[in-house]
Order: structure tokens, then C-alpha cells, then sequence
């Protein structure tokens, strides 16, 4: 009886462990319902027409969005890994940022601010977009002690998006955006390059007023087919997450679509993001238009064209090679977008921004961001301080610096404010004009009093002398002095507790007028400097 006891016992807690190792862990926590009534007001808010300013009178715009490049990378700040003079005249021909920052850290959420003129958790974009979550406990397991993911680690999740919901992420469809503020007012506008702004048939770039579209919907893209003989391809295997970047080749959103629909496309990538800018460009010479030149480099996968990869033969790693290669590709890119400007006579009168969409991404081994604290993902200036750029002709002073605090949101508000465009009501902007602050940089008044990053438990506030940076899971917390420079150097948060006290509850303020985020985090992740660890979530 004993022994019929003990295997029913036994039974039970296999059957148990089981269950509880496989239990599904999607749940309807996460359910996005897009708001409906939202959705009708943005509608007929873009479908009333002003009387106003007759559109032919007023500037082309480009904006440039770089993916994932550092200031250090390049020569407009200084000295920098790459020499980049056509970046580098771009800013000597306008206005050059010095601390400019993104509100996240990461690609998406850094975007649809871009996009929108907010913070993005105003409306639930909290965290980066994620394709997939682990499905329950035993996936979570084998991910935390078999798989050496460093500095990833995954989260305890106790509840996840199902697959449904994991594919809703993305920009809502109630958010309304700079292209179609401008297509109602008679812009013809584009999109050409990286989106990562949603997949779904709701939040795809088709349905936020762009008239032509050009590029691909995810992350990242294969910058050509691997087997091409003219590119050189190289893998971290350092990089966790360099596997996860190859296996997405050009399918699904990776895919190249022009209008929403896939195509072929076997020019590299940069390359024909400009030639499709070019030729947006001619085929809209006599209206106004705005144009997102959105190149993904130099974003992984590690591919670059070997004319590019022979000029860096001096550079013994192959990793920073190719890293390198790709940053002259792109200066070039734009080097031929700014001289086709001037050559169509339409330089004067096009108002251009330029930014990167984070810092360096310090875990591809590709850059150190250095003399900048940490890269991509963490809240420290290597991940948010960021190279921007903006040229109005002879509109705004040339060859100029600019040194105080700016946000990238702030491309969304100047263009807003100079085009004098209706904004609905019924939402918080947090872009500001920045040209009357162009002309007058002395000025008492900042254009923004204090700056803000909120991830979860990793939050960050700027002022123009000072930086919290913490994490209240744990208990990380950071204080910087940015008197003389901003190279977070030295933690001074010992010696001046009660300012960091003070900022804090400046960041409570304005986070209880957030939203909750719409999916959660997948993934810690650490960075460690100077015998201290630092987790960020995403």
C-alpha cells in the first residue's frame, strides 16, 4: 500500500511540475483595443481643411533618421571613428546640436516620438516592440540557464501578449502624425526606408498619410542577399542578438515593400533609399513635400559593399571594418541627397533635419560610444544623446552650435509652429518650436525645463545641470553634474540626496499623466561600468 501510495504521489508531482512548467502564460492583461471614438475624431480632424497659407509657399522638408548612430562615430561633433564631410556640411550649412536627445533609448518607442511630437508613453509605447514572447515557464527556464544571452537576460513573467497582441504593437491608429498633418495641408509626402512602427494592417505606414511609401516594416534588413559577390557580410558571434538579426533575411516585415506591397529590390540598401528619395523628389518638383529618408544603417546585419570595406583595410577587426564601411556608405547616401538638392535649385527652400534614432549599440562590438557613458538601450548619454542637425538655408544661422538641452520631439513642434498647423485638442504635445531659441540661445527660457525616460523601473530625468538616472527593482539610482560637460563621469548622488530627491518627484509629476503600456518588457538589460551594474528594461 505504501508503494501504491508513493507512485501516486510521484504522478502527482510530475503532473504538477508539468503544469506548471507549460502552463500557458498569454493572458488578456494585454488585449489592445485600439479607442474607436479616438479614431473617428483623429478622421474628421484631418478631413476639415483650413483656409490658410497657400502651400506653395512654404519649405520642402526632409528628415533624415539614422538608425542607431553615435556621436563618436562620426566627425560632426569632433574627432570620431569615421570621416564623414558630407554629414559634417550639412551641419556647417546649418545648426548644429550638441545635446540633442531621443526620448528612449531603443529604435520604436524613439520613433513614434519622432513621428507624433510626444512622449511615446503618453499613449502606451512604453517599451521597444517585440515579435514573440516566451509561451510559458519551461521556454523561460531554457532561455535564463541554457542559452548565454548576455547582457540580455530574460524576464519572470508571470503574464504575456498572445500572438495576436504581439502583433498589434505598434503606433495606435489614434495617434496622429506629422505626415498627415502635412498631407492636409496639401504636402505630398513619403516614407522611404525603415518604419518599425507596427505591422499590423492598422499601424503599417500606408495608414498614416504617407503618399508613397518605400522600405521595410521591422527592425532591421538585409542591406543586399548575402550571396551577392559585391557585399561583405560579417556575423558577431559575441552578439546574441546578431542571430536573431540574420534570421529575419527578407521575409515578412524585413521584406522590402513599395506602397505596402512587396518587392524585389537587389541595390544596397542605402543606395536605394536615396534613389528612391531622388526620385520622390523630381516627381514632386512643383509642389511642396515631406520626405522621412529613413536609413537603417548602420544598423546590423554587418553588410557593406566591399569598395567601402577596401578603404578601412587598415582596421584589424573585421567587425568595426565592415561597422565603419557602412557609416562612409551612408555619408555618401546623404552627400548625394544634399547635392541633388542644390542641383534642382530647391536648396534654399528646403528645410532639413537630420538625427539619429539612438546611440551606438555598444553589444554589437561594432562601437564604445566613448568618451559617453554606456550606448543603445541604457538611459545614460551614449544610449540619448544623439547627433541632429537642421539647415533652412539662409533662414537660420549656418555653421552654428546650439548647447542647450533639445529633445527630438522638437523637430514635430518647430515644424508644426513654423507651417502655423491646426493641432487637435483633445492631446498633450511635448515638441517646442525651436527657432525662436536659434536666434537667441542665452535666452533665460530653455526649451525644455526638464527632460524625461520612463521604461518600468528604469526611469531618467534632465535638467540643464543635472541627470538622475535609476531603476527601482533595484535600487540602482545615479546622479550626474552636468556644470562643465555631460560625460557622467563622476556619481555625485552622495553628496547631494536631496536634489536627486527633487527630481525623482519631478518625474512622479509628470508620469502619473502617462499611460499604461500597452505590452510589456521582454528582457534586463546590463550594462556594467566601473565595478557597478546597471539593468534596463526593454
Amino acid at each position: 500500500m505504501g508503494r501504491k501510495y508513493s507512485v501516486i504521489i510521484l504522478v502527482f508531482i510530475v503532473i504538477s511540475i508539468s503544469a506548471y512548467l507549460l502552463w500557458p502564460l498569454a493572458s488578456d492583461e494585454f488585449i489592445i483595443n485600439w479607442d474607436q471614438q479616438q479614431i473617428e475624431d483623429k478622421k474628421n480632424f484631418l478631413l476639415y481643411k483650413p483656409v490658410g497659407q497657400s502651400v506653395g509657399n512654404r519649405p520642402n522638408i526632409i528628415l533624415i533618421i539614422v538608425d542607431d548612430l553615435g556621436k563618436t562615430d562620426i566627425t560632426l561633433y569632433g574627432e570620431g571613428k569615421v570621416n564623414t564631410p558630407h554629414i559634417d556640411q550639412l551641419g556647417a550649412e546649418g545648426v548644429i546640436f550638441d545635446q540633442a536627445y531621443v526620448t528612449s533609448p531603443v529604435c520604436s518607442p524613439s520613433r513614434a516620438a519622432i513621428m507624433t511630437g510626444r512622449y511615446p508613453q503618453r499613449f502606451g509605447f512604453t517599451y521597444q516592440m517585440h515579435e514573440f514572447y516566451v509561451a510559458n515557464r519551461l521556454q523561460y527556464f531554457g532561455f535564463k540557464y541554457l542559452v548565454d544571452s548576455y547582457p540580455w537576460l530574460p524576464r519572470g513573467l508571470e503574464n504575456v501578449p498572445d500572438v495576436e497582441m504581439a502583433r498589434k504593437q505598434g503606433l495606435p491608429p489614434s495617434e496622429i502624425t506629422l505626415p498627415e498633418l502635412l498631407k492636409k495641408e496639401g504636402y505630398k509626402t513619403a516614407l522611404i526606408g525603415k518604419w518599425h512602427l507596427g505591422v499590423h494592417e492598422q499601424n503599417e505606414p500606408c495608414n498614416f498619410g504617407f503618399d508613397y511609401q518605400y522600405g521595410f516594416y521591422a527592425s532591421h534588413s538585409l542591406y543586399a542577399p548575402e550571396q551577392d559577390p559585391g557585399i561583405v557580410n560579417v556575423k558577431i558571434d559575441e552578439d546574441f542578438s546578431d542571430t536573431y538579426i540574420w534570421k529575419g533575411q527578407r521575409q515578412g516585415p524585413h521584406a522590402i515593400y513599395r506602397n505596402c506591397k512587396e518587392i524585389e529590390e537587389k541595390e544596397y540598401l542605402t543606395n536605394a533609399i536615396t534613389r528612391e528619395c531622388k526620385d520622390f523628389i523630381e516627381a514632386n518638383m512643383d509642389t511642396s513635400f515631406f520626405l522621412i529618408a529613413s536609413y537603417n544603417a548602420p544598423h546590423t546585419p554587418l553588410q557593406a559593399p566591399t569598395e567601402y570595406v577596401e578603404k578601412f583595410n587598415h582596421i584589424k577587426d573585421p567587425v568595426e571594418r565592415v561597422y565603419y564601411a557602412m557609416i562612409q556608405s551612408l555619408d555618401d547616401a546623404i552627400g548625394d541627397l544634399h547635392v541633388y538638392l542644390k542641383e534642382m535649385n530647391i536648396d534654399e527652400n528646403t528645410l532639413i533635419f537630420f538625427v539619429s534614432d539612438n546611440g551606438g549599440a555598444t553589444y554589437t562590438y561594432t562601437t564604445d560610444n566613448f568618451p559617453l557613458k554606456g550606448g543603445k538601450i541604457t538611459d545614460f548619454e551614449g544610449g540619448l544623446n544623439v547627433p541632429m542637425i537642421m539647415k533652412w538655408g539662409s533662414n537660420i544661422p549656418q555653421g552654428s552650435h546650439f548647447n542647450n538641452p533639445v529633445s527630438s520631439m522638437d523637430i514635430f513642434g518647430t515644424i508644426c509652429s513654423l507651417l502655423q498647423l491646426d493641432l487637435p485638442q483633445d492631446r498633450i504635445y511635448d515638441g517646442v518650436d525651436l527657432l525662436p531659441y536659434l536666434f537667441n540661445e542665452n535666452t533665460r527660457d530653455l526649451p525644455h525645463d526638464n527632460l524625461y525616460w520612463f521604461r518600468g523601473n528604469t526611469k531618467a530625468i534632465r535638467t540643464k545641470e543635472w541627470k538622475l538616472v535609476w531603476n527601482d527593482e533595484f535600487n540602482e539610482r545615479s546622479l550626474f553634474y552636468f556644470g562643465e560637460n555631460n560625460l557622467e563621469q563622476t556619481d555625485v548622488l552622495s553628496a547631494n540626496p536631496q536634489i536627486a530627491d527633487n527630481l525623482e518627484k519631478a518625474h512622479d509629476n509628470w508620469a502619473s499623466e502617462l499611460l499604461k503600456p500597452l505590452w510589456p518588457p521582454l528582457v534586463y538589460f546590463i550594462y556594467k561600468d566601473e565595478g557597478r551594474t546597471y539593468h534596463f528594461d526593454n
